[in-house]
């Protein structure tokens, strides 16, 4: 515990797109938030880069922003924590500078390089689930430096070590070096020790790089405290305390008042993430999700669709030009749409739309990444109105499909996210699971999460459990309606036979689009 000054925690959330900054009370009361956009770049196909320097001005202008529009002294602030995007590649050198542009989970440069692992290691993915417990995404911290071990030599010479966003960011506050186990057990690390395994290093063939690994620290530890230059950026009182933080999964289970075990959360956001805390780490069923360790000593059981909301912004984007045209505010494009979405009567006259619009493909219920997207059963008096309320129909039945394969039964879930600020979508949701859909209040759980382990390292709670049970909060509840309770377990079993039918032709088409 630190001497505490201030009675507000700051919540530094760095997400894929947009950085975001909140500051609450210590009864979790959300009080102001500020958002602004993060750019990314492709320079070459699958590839996501983003720009680290610039990453750093975002998070320190959205610290003075939060500061300026709410009216609150920097001395106000007890502490500072710190969501973020997870693993990817944040390489900094010994002297603390960037190496070259962050690489970002999203990242599909290594698929090659894993398919060749596989072919000559045909049990490899299974080695790495039986110790992390997650299916290994192509953006993940290991493959990552494996390929730039191939391709970029040079880079990971000058490199003095590797971090994640929100450590990258920690650093620039405090100027010391860690991850946490939430990050270094997915990068892939071992889920049952929380922390690195050298296991993986070995089987990625990185042992050469083993010194880039930082300290792993728990989350609701002290990183550090606020040093003068960047008290001078952000707006902050130099000396303010920085937790380590949590990445932005786990953090925003937290922010959601999930810290007990059984409780479910969805966060509906860019992608879908369906969760369950669990007292030990569970590994059922094989060879699908993820699991997350969660600050408090319990885990995070996720099964995850890679394109959540991204799904509805494609499909403003492509056939909404006119409403986006007219709308005065995002708020108002988007209510617009579900006016539109509600002309389709529930189950969209017969159209089903499979949400695999990434291409990264999907993780859940199986692993597959030559995975796509596709409108099923269309017929020339189809309207727009239809193929819109099927594709939130589609997400909403890829929730239930990440609970179909949880290993515990699942009684509520707890929903956030942009999508559960529709409360047209929270509704569909409660419908197609048969679950109670509750919505927290606020916003930003991400930040809300670690601003609650910030306060837990500052003393205002005695453990993560503490902090979440007397923060936690509801705004509304949405329950099932029988009648469309049925219509969705009839659509699911069409929707659960697309699946199985449409996995060969979806490796076929892979094969056939390969150079």
């Amino acid at each position: 515990m630190t001497d505490v000054v201030g009675d507000r925690l700051l919540g530094l959330d760095l997400g894929t797109s947009v950085v975001k900054a909140a500051l609450f009370d210590a009864s979790g009361r959300e009080l102001a938030v500020v958002r602004s956009a993060t750019p990314s770049t492709s320079p070459a196909p699958l590839w996501s880069e983003t720009d680290m320097a610039q990453t750093w001005t975002l998070a320190a202008a959205a610290c003075r922003l939060l500061l300026q529009q709410s009216g609150t002294e920097a001395s106000r602030v007890a502490a500072v924590g710190l969501p973020g995007n997870m693993v990817g590649a944040w390489l900094v050198d010994a002297a603390g500078a960037p190496v070259r542009a962050a690489i970002l989970w999203n990242d599909g440069r290594t698929q090659p390089l894993i398919d060749r692992m596989q072919g000559e290691d045909p049990e490899l993915m299974e080695r790495i689930y039986h110790t992390s417990g997650s299916v290994m995404q192509q953006g993940c911290t290991l493959p990552l430096l494996r390929w730039l071990s191939e391709h970029e030599p040079e880079t990971l010479a000058r490199a003095a070590s590797v971090l994640c966003c929100k450590d990258w960011i920690a650093y620039r506050l405090t100027g010391t070096l860690q991850v946490d186990p939430t990050e270094a057990t997915v990068m892939p690390g071992d889920a049952r020790s929380r922390t690195y395994s050298d296991a993986m290093v070995d089987l990625f063939a990185l042992s050469e790089w083993r010194r880039l690994f930082p300290p792993v620290r728990h989350s609701e530890s002290l990183a550090g405290f606020l040093h003068a230059e960047a008290a001078a950026a952000t707006g902050l009182r130099a000396g303010t305390p920085v937790a380590v933080g949590a990445g932005d999964v786990p953090a925003s289970a937290l922010g959601l008042g999930a810290g007990e075990a059984g409780v479910a959360c969805t966060l509906l956001g860019t992608n879908i993430l369906n969760c369950l805390v669990s007292a030990e780490p569970l590994f059922a069923p094989t060879g699908v999700g993820l699991l997350f360790c969660l600050p408090g000593n319990r885990w995070l059981r996720a099964m995850v669709n890679v394109a959540g909301t991204t799904s509805l912004d494609w499909f403003v984007e492509q056939f909404c030009a006119a409403e986006r045209a007219a709308a005065p505010s995002r708020e108002a494009l988007y209510a617009g749409l579900e006016q539109l979405a509600h002309q389709s009567a529930p189950g969209a006259n017969g159209v089903l739309f499979l949400p695999y619009l990434s291409a990264l493909g999907i993780t859940t219920p199986f692993w597959e990444p030559a995975a796509r997207a596709e409108f099923f059963g269309l017929t020339d008096r189809h309207t727009r109105g239809d193929l819109l309320r099927a594709l939130y129909e589609g997400i909403a039945l890829s929730i239930r499909d990440g609970y179909a394969v949880q290993p515990v039964p699942v009684h509520e879930i707890r929903l956030s996210g942009g999508g559960a600020r529709s409360a047209f979508w929270s509704q569909m949701i409660a419908d197609s699971t048969g679950c109670p859909v509750v919505v927290p209040a606020g916003a930003e759980f991400g930040a809300k999460g670690a601003a609650l382990l910030a306060g837990v390292a500052i003393g205002w709670y005695k453990t993560v459990e503490d902090a979440v049970h007397k923060t936690a909060g509801v705004e509304r509840r949405f329950w099932p309606d029988p009648g469309r309770k049925e219509l969705y377990d009839r659509l699911y079993t069409v929707y659960r036979q697309l699946q199985h039918d449409l996995r060969p032709a979806w490796r076929a088409a892979a094969k056939a689009a390969a150079p």
